[in-house]
């Protein structure tokens, strides 16, 4: 990067850090610290959530995955605005009616107290799991940057974050948000407008989707239906999305304490129930329009010189060993192709503007047989990539957005570019952070710990205010050596889903008890939990290792189903056992 984009990028993060210390101004106890004293408005809410939810993976690695994958993976959201109704129905009053810190208290009026602990357990399992993979996320930025050792810059990003969230609390997550979303969406519809605009002459925003529909990457709808039968493998399509993208979305935004914490901040319910439901309207739309960016990426480099690997620190790294000759002959061959995708692109182009010469549909075959000999020269030079480097990252999907911020954006607009990435990261973290510690305060240390006879209200609230900032860090330490351990997961805003799905099922299925099955208790609920849990685990590893054939999202509609069908069998077992004595 040039001087000024260090400027930029400086200078931006500066006055995100700043404006977030100042606004961070509370009462200095655990109402304040985890909560804003209950005093946010819905706009604040509404960005706040969707903050909390966008990190830096969404932006960094979410156009990757269109550019790979084609959009399909939007479906994945369309259960989305249901969840959201739900939740203002079901879920909202019954938390500002307690007025609850975290959403695991209310388990233990409804339930006990092993159901309370088992579920925050989980959450703060899987919570701080992907708030790790979250921290490696923007750590691929500086890494590819400044050509560190991705475990050196783990230990950067991670302590910058520690020091920004112990300091703030919720009212500084929030506010930087709503300032972090403003660039953040200005930045993105520049770098969509500069895709196209880089484009060759007479090569417009309506060809460029004409070439990524030919390409297949124009999939927003897709059945799942292959060979005359539904794929269960299959990870996203209108099925998996609505179903089990709802059963997910109510997990997350009903039960992570990190969704949670971001509505219990509002005035009053309707404040809450505000931010949800424009967060349901507003997330779709959101998604689909980085997942354009993906597609339009792909266009440009039908056109443009497409590099056959996007992370450069490896690939320098490779082509320091033995393999280097083997590397560049795939490399010669691949922009052989690439250079005749481009002749193909724009003969495309022609014949979908003048259909009456019939060879749209042909250049479209010879289009998609081009992009499979590019992506089979993409796989053989991963492999030699990773002969080459045994310890590196051969998987480039998150470097793909970033490569062409680095190579094609003018000055000024790189910086502004990779602080929004950090932007991202820093909100959505700090409030995985903030929901961590108090999670861990209020269902763990408040439970347990006894006040001293002498200790006075007061004393007693400063105390847990300060060991809580203590908790706050202590999570920040442990989510920097989960980033270390981040390498090799692919896709990162895939393999953060995936992790959600092992936790979200379970534990949304307590919640669906406690809400609607009135007549099951305690231990019916927490041993059909802790089955479930062991029952999904165990179907992830069968998935994994092709014994059965059963996407993800599938996990969250399974968990959910089996913790309630088991809690009503083992209570009715209980209730007969009782009967018959």
């Amino acid at each position: 990067m040039s001087k000024i984009d260090w400027i930029v990028l400086a200078i931006t993060l500066l006055a995100i850090i700043t404006y977030g210390l100042y606004k961070s101004r509370t009462t200095k106890d655990l109402d304040g610290y985890f909560l804003s004293n209950r005093s946010m408005p819905w706009p604040l809410i509404l960005l706040s959530i969707m903050g909390t939810q966008a990190s830096a993976i969404t932006f960094l690695s979410a156009p990757g995955q269109a550019f790979t994958d084609g959009m399909r993976f939007v479906q994945y959201y369309f259960g989305l605005p249901l969840a959201m109704v739900v939740l203002c129905i079901t879920f909202v009053p019954r938390f500002s009616k307690l007025r609850v810190f975290t959403a695991y208290e209310f388990l233990e009026e409804r339930f006990d107290l092993k159901t309370r602990m088992f579920t925050s357990f989980l959450f703060l399992l899987q919570r701080g799991l992907s708030t790790g993979i979250s921290i490696y996320a923007p750590s691929i930025i500086l890494s590819s940057l400044l050509g560190w050792n991705i475990f050196l810059t783990n230990i950067v990003m991670g302590g910058l974050l520690i020091i920004y969230t112990v300091t703030g609390g919720a009212r500084a997550v929030a506010y930087t948000q709503q300032l972090q979303f403003t660039i953040i969406f200005v930045g993105m519809f520049l770098a969509g407008y500069m895709i196209v605009h880089q484009l060759p002459a007479g090569i417009g925003f309506i060809d460029a989707l004409k070439i990524s529909g030919a390409s297949g990457k124009l999939n927003v709808i897709t059945t799942g239906i292959k060979d005359g039968g539904f794929d269960w493998n299959d990870r996203y399509n209108i099925f998996s999305g609505v179903i089990g993208g709802f059963f997910l979305a109510l997990s997350y935004f009903g039960t992570d304490q990190s969704q949670v914490g971001r509505y219990l901040t509002a005035k009053n319910d309707t404040e809450s129930k505000t931010g949800l439901l424009m967060n349901g309207l507003v997330k779709v739309p959101m998604q689909f329009f980085i997942l354009l960016i993906g597609a339009l990426l792909f266009s440009f480099y039908q056109f443009k010189p497409s590099p056959v690997f996007h992370n450069r620190a490896v690939e320098q790294k490779a082509l320091a060993t033995p393999y280097r000759d083997t590397l560049q002959a795939i490399s010669f061959r691949y922009a052989a192709v690439n250079q005749r995708q481009n002749n193909l692109s724009i003969e495309y182009v022609k014949a979908a503007t003048n259909q009456k010469d019939g060879r749209e549909e042909t250049i479209k075959d010879s289009i998609r047989q081009g992009n499979t000999a590019m992506q089979n020269l993409r796989v053989q030079y991963k492999d030699v990539i990773k002969k080459a480097t045994p310890l590196a990252d051969n998987n480039d999907t998150n470097y793909i957005f970033l490569r062409y911020v680095l190579d094609y954006l003018p000055v000024g607009l790189i910086g502004l570019l990779i602080a929004i990435i950090f932007m991202a990261s820093w909100g959505s973290i700090a409030a995985a952070l903030n929901s961590l510690a108090s999670c861990t305060m209020i269902d763990f240390h408040q439970r347990f710990r006894r006040k001293a006879a002498h200790e006075t209200v007061e004393s007693s609230s400063q105390r847990e205010y300060k060991t809580s900032r203590w908790y706050t860090f202590a999570w920040g330490f442990f989510c920097m050596i989960v980033a270390q351990f981040a390498t090799r997961m692919g896709s990162l805003i895939e393999a953060v889903n995936v992790l959600g799905s092992l936790f979200y099922g379970v534990i949304l299925g307590v919640f669906l008890v406690a809400f609607y099955f009135k007549k099951i208790g305690g231990s019916a609920v927490f041993w059909s939990a802790l089955i479930t849990e062991v029952v999904i685990v165990t179907l992830f590893f069968l998935n994994q290792n092709g014994i059965i054939g059963l996407s993800f999202l599938w996990l969250n509609v399974v968990g959910a189903g089996l913790v309630v069908i088991l809690a009503a069998t083992l209570q009715g077992l209980s209730v007969k056992k009782e009967a018959s004595f």
